[in-house]
């Protein structure tokens, strides 16, 4: 059942502060291990990811591709009669976000064996949180076994001068958005500036993107190429290695001078440049400043202002305050957050009994060990980029005495997918054990590759065992047999 608000002090076992996808995961793992856990959260439960970042910005692109798609088939191109209806396409979107309601969450959360507090809350002493609700009430809680912050993160605007006096969109406004903008600017070039300038140019917006390096410049450069190819056939204008050095409001709308000398005027301007985790006001400074944590470096990493946490999510010098998802600062992706939840709940539960002292075995069900070499990542442009573990600089540099294997996707199930499928696909293998490190694929579908690679790379399956793995014709999962003929097997 929901918390009493007006209790003046209560006792439990779990403090959960943030009711995102990620403080959920906690919650529930925690709950269903039976022990009386609070969950507290300011906004919607459920956070960015099912309001402002995964499901609605999915929502925005998905129908663009399926509408691609069936203009590269023969048969399919004929019944096409029209271009997105941008209309409908955002009142898809509005429904996938519930219309910003968050009651069928809160019902979760109760079902779920949850107490949920409607506040902020912050950490007044070890183990101790002050939630302060929307209508002035203090709630006094003091946590048994563990209290964790799953605050999330937020946008981290560029020093560009002049940002701050002009109303721009971050990933919240350019998710929310109610009419589609006649021109937009898109300062960032990383997965959410791609995916949204995208997004806009199919729903019918003039769309420059701008990018002080290239395009998803983490991915190889074959898997930029061709995403960059499809933004410019989208009208997508192209403005890489440049910088905005001023932005202002004009007549026209927002011009931004670059530093090459030339300008960008757009009616609605979107800065997405990274996200900084959410720690600030949390009372992290004062336990520091009490002696109650360890103060710099042990419990703050300076150099990026998270705490420095175990495998297991728990922060180093402390037996009860954890850290997960992009409140950690290690992973900033929903699906890795959630996972590291998963492990800080077992975690917390089985320390509860005594089953768990000290740091947790690697791969155990209390350690989010895939953080450091299997992050899966899919960028849902169209083509699509998803790639997991290590490309061939970072395992070199990790000390992996690794290969790289790469080829265009060219076999019969992309052929019947598209017309004009266009791919390309990666493996690095570690050359002593001879197991996957990481791949990376780029083309129309290519997420639901991915798992399979997850797998092969978390699961360090031997080459010659997965030569067995046979796929299924005509599907694009054939490309693995082309891989490993290509290596040599």
């Amino acid at each position: 059942m929901t918390a009493d608000n007006s209790s003046s002090g209560s006792r439990v076992d779990v403090v959960v502060i943030g009711g995102g996808a990620v403080g959920e995961n906690v919650a529930g793992r925690t709950a269903a291990a039976g022990l009386d856990t609070v969950l507290v959260e300011n906004s919607l439960i459920g956070g960015e990811c099912s309001y402002w970042a995964c499901m609605p910005s999915k929502a925005l692109l998905h129908p663009g591709t399926a509408l691609a798609a069936a203009r590269s088939l023969p048969g399919a191109a004929e019944a096409v009669t029209g271009d997105l209806d941008a209309r409908e396409v955002l009142a898809r979107r509005n429904a996938f976000t519930s219309n910003w309601d968050d009651a069928s969450q809160a019902d979760w959360v109760r079902d779920a064996g949850i107490r949920l507090i409607r506040g902020t809350g912050t950490l007044t002493a070890p183990r101790d949180v002050q939630v302060r609700t929307g209508d002035g009430e203090v709630v006094h809680l003091h946590a048994r076994f563990a209290v964790v912050l799953a605050t999330g993160s937020y946008p981290t605007p560029p020093p560009i001068p002049g940002l701050d006096t002009v109303d721009y969109w971050t990933t919240r406004e350019a998710t929310s958005a109610q009419e589609v903008p006649q021109s937009l600017a898109v300062v960032g070039g990383g997965v959410a500036g791609t995916e949204l300038a995208q997004a806009w140019a199919r729903l019918g917006a003039r769309v420059t993107l701008l990018a002080r390096h290239d395009v998803l410049g983490s991915f190889p450069e074959p898997a930029r190429a061709l995403v960059k190819a499809s933004l410019e056939a989208d009208g997508v204008d192209l403005r890489l290695h440049c910088s905005p050095t001023g932005v202002r409001e004009t007549g026209d709308g927002i011009s931004l001078s670059l530093d090459d000398g030339d300008t960008v005027v757009a009616e609605k301007l979107l800065v997405a440049t990274g996200r900084t985790p959410a720690l600030a006001g949390l009372g992290l400074e004062k336990l520091i400043e009490d002696g109650a944590l360890p103060a710099d470096p042990k419990l703050a990493d300076p150099r990026h202002g998270v705490l420095v946490t175990d495998p297991s999510g728990l922060a180093a010098g402390t037996d009860w305050l954890y850290a997960v998802g992009d409140a950690a600062g290690k992973v900033l992706l929903t699906h890795q957050g959630k996972y590291e939840a998963r492990a800080a709940g077992s975690a917390i539960a089985a320390r509860a009994r005594g089953k768990l002292q000290g740091r947790p075995s690697d791969w155990s069900a209390e350690a989010a060990t895939a953080d450091e070499r299997a992050v899966p990542q899919v960028v849902f442009t169209d083509p699509e980029v998803a790639q997991v573990g290590l490309d061939l600089p970072a395992a070199r540099a990790a000390g992996f005495n690794a290969s790289e294997t790469a080829l265009d996707i060219d076999v019969a199930g992309a052929a019947l997918l598209r017309r004009d499928y266009s791919g390309w696909a990666s493996m690095v293998v570690d050359e002593d054990r001879h197991v996957v490190l990481g791949m990376c694929f780029a083309g129309p579908g290519v997420s639901e590759l991915l798992h399979a690679a997850t797998i092969a790379v978390v699961g360090q399956v031997p080459l010659d065992r997965l030569w067995h793995a046979v796929p299924a014709y005509p599907t694009v999962s054939e490309v693995w047999l082309r891989l490993l003929e290509k290596y040599g097997l």
